[in-house]
């Protein structure tokens, strides 16, 4: 049939129908239109029972598993770049565990290794992936870490394998109830000696109600911050959440728990309706920068309670106003994304030969019945363990740009007022910290407090020099002003 005696209604359905088609191929072709994707899923890492549990001086078998440890996974996909966000429940993990969990990682799925964050949450009742040599920057891997790392990469793959179209929102909630700084000022002459035979000015965890308090050495971040993701007006795909509160602890003798973190994720969870449909809801908290910070109000101490119980009525409050926060904030169809990896050289923290005198006299002398539970003699061994350790430590360093959201991280245990200062002068409007990001580097204070002393300070609990922080903190703002939109 001619073109011209094809009838007018089939026309205009063909002219309508080739108009889209156009338009589509126009629309894929021009730059910034691809929609944002996300996919979220969780790889379990809980290790065998009679595994060492850690977070102590002295390391206990594990003997029952209370709730699941998870390495819980996002990717997220702006059509151009990819970034990976991992939150492991472990105390922390050595560097090299982060170094293969990228490769495997890098192997499966092509995301660089410098767009995939692996943090940890800094539970005090899991198992070791951090091995046995402390002050290391490289070393092979148990079988435990070699564990670790495959279900890392796994559980990325997996958040890959449920990528769909997605919004993102940007919010924060307030719980300041929750977060106390735990290094306090005492009154002259009240602070008891410290391992060294010495007395420091500040106490980390103060006899609670004491007339001795005088002030805490540092501030707290009360600010949980969170990234969501959700279908286009739907059900939510993930939330990742970070705020500044070390592990809240209490559990059962010889449990394993993923702690706060993970009751908090299975909180949220239960709050969002259609979590449970395929592929589920995954709440993710990591820890953002809380070396100095605690759940233990030290002017007015709370009753000591069963185990688990302020875990979960710390977890279930963080998520109702997490969830509330949920409803307020203003969803978007794009970001973009990028990342910064930077390594530093920072020198280690040097000791000096008195120091070292004392600790191979300490050793020698000590009673073998008393030397695994004697402060003392611990110390003794770390400060011998960190004067044999190469003079340079190698400090993993990384920031990721989510549109106009800004994670900065930190491989140690980081005082609070660090992260305050990053969201203070990051370049981007929505910014915060997450700590112990592809390495465990020991406690990260600020110059001042090396003054004061305090367990937080001593060298083999910190191995890093005094002016480490602001080392590290120069170098994340630096990759946050490189990532930054330039103004036309």
């Amino acid at each position: 049939m001619p073109v011209s005696q094809v009838p007018q209604q089939i026309m205009k359905r063909l002219t309508f129908l080739a108009t889209l088609f156009l338009t589509a191929v126009a629309s894929a072709a021009s730059p910034g239109a691809a929609t944002l994707q996300a996919g979220a899923a969780t790889s379990n890492i809980t290790p065998e029972l009679g595994t060492s549990i850690i977070g102590g001086f002295v390391p206990f078998p594990s003997t029952h598993v209370h709730d699941e440890l998870f390495a819980r996974c996002l990717v997220l996909d702006d059509g151009k770049a990819k970034l990976a966000l991992v939150v492991c429940d472990l105390l922390g993990m050595h560097r090299s565990v982060s170094i293969e969990a990228r490769r495997l990682i890098t192997d499966a799925t092509g995301i660089p290794p410098s767009h995939v964050a692996i943090s940890c949450t800094h539970t005090h009742s899991a198992g070791s992936a951090l091995g046995d040599l402390r002050y290391v920057d490289e070393q092979p891997l148990n079988d435990y870490q070699r564990f670790v790392a495959r279900r890392i990469a796994d559980g990325v793959r997996r958040a890959i394998h449920v990528m769909r179209p997605a919004e993102i929102a940007f919010g924060t909630a307030e719980a300041p109830e929750h977060v106390f700084n735990r290094r306090w000022f005492m009154r002259e002459g009240t602070a008891p000696v410290n391992p060294f035979g010495k007395v420091d000015k500040v106490k980390m965890n103060p006899p609670g109600g004491s007339k001795d308090l005088v002030e805490p050495a540092g501030p707290t971040d009360p600010t949980i911050s969170f990234i969501a993701l959700r279908e286009p007006g739907g059900r939510l795909i993930s939330v990742f959440s970070a705020y500044s509160l070390h592990y809240v602890g209490g559990i059962g003798e010889g449990h394993i728990s993923a702690d706060y973190y993970g009751m908090f994720c299975e909180a949220l969870k239960k709050m969002q309706a259609g979590s449970e449909k395929d592929p589920p809801f995954v709440a993710m908290m990591a820890n953002a920068t809380s070396g100095d910070v605690n759940n233990n109000n030290f002017v007015t101490p709370r009753p000591r309670k069963p185990a688990y119980e302020q875990m979960r009525f710390v977890a279930e409050d963080v998520a109702r106003k997490v969830n509330d926060a949920l409803a307020k904030v203003t969803w978007k169809d794009n970001a973009e994304l990028d990342a910064r990896f930077r390594e530093l050289e920072i020198a280690r923290r040097k000791i000096d030969a008195n120091l070292l005198a004392w600790a191979k006299s300490t050793e020698a002398n000590a009673e073998p019945a008393t030397k695994k539970a004697n402060l003392s003699v611990i110390y003794a061994g770390r400060v011998q363990k960190l004067a044999e350790a190469a003079p340079m430590a190698r400090v993993p360093l990384q920031v990721l740009r989510i549109g106009d959201i800004c994670i900065g991280t930190s491989p140690c245990e980081t005082f609070a007022e660090m992260g305050l200062d990053f969201k203070k002068r990051s370049p981007l409007a929505h910014s915060f910290m997450v700590e112990l990001n592809h390495a465990y580097i020991g406690y990260l204070p600020t110059p001042r407090h090396f003054e004061f002393g305090g367990y937080e300070t001593w060298p083999g609990t910190n191995s890093l020099e005094p002016q480490a922080s602001v080392k590290m903190l120069d170098a994340v703002l630096d990759m946050a002003a490189e990532l930054a939109p330039k103004s036309k």
